[in-house]
């Protein structure tokens, strides 16, 4: 076959006295996602996209949170190492459609240096990679800021 196309989810919990990095950029707010690693929920959903396009397993088969050499890693390696593992196959990557799902802080601003940090990693132009946030209308845990999701879909071609 000549594409394959992946999907991927991720999940962080919010809280006090963590850097809030979603995208491979550092954004000013209260709080900061919860994780393993630096949690960026983006980057950690286009990586599952990305390996489940390839029926490869997902980022906790490759990185796994009980792995002390991923303890504080910056997801942007672990973007690349994906990307690395489709590249092998003889892939590679035509873009990226990525939504995040949270209330607060907006994303607006940071859309571009998102689309610019992913699009670098994986050899892409920026327009190849798209991003879009929503709230949740303040229902559930994301509407209630206690966490975040991230859902990323991701298309590839030998």
């Amino acid at each position: 076959m000549g594409f394959r196309i992946g999907s991927g989810i991720d999940f962080h919990r919010l809280v006090e006295g963590r850097k809030l990095i979603i995208g491979g950029v550092e954004i000013p707010h209260h709080k900061g996602a919860l994780g393993h690693s630096d949690a960026d929920v983006l980057l950690h959903a286009i990586c599952d996209a990305l390996l489940g396009a390839l029926a490869l397993g997902d980022i906790g088969t490759h990185f796994p949170d009980t792995s002390a050499d991923f303890k504080d890693i910056d997801s942007r390696i672990l973007l690349k190492r994906s990307f690395d593992l489709i590249k092998e196959k003889g892939y590679r990557v035509v873009n990226v459609d990525a939504t995040l799902c949270l209330q607060e802080p907006k994303i607006k601003p940071y859309i571009a240096l998102m689309q610019q940090a992913i699009s670098e990693i994986l050899d892409l132009e920026s327009s190849d990679v798209s991003v879009k946030a929503t709230t949740t209308e303040k229902m559930g845990f994301a509407g209630r800021e206690e966490g975040l999701v991230a859902y990323a879909t991701a298309l590839l071609e030998k």
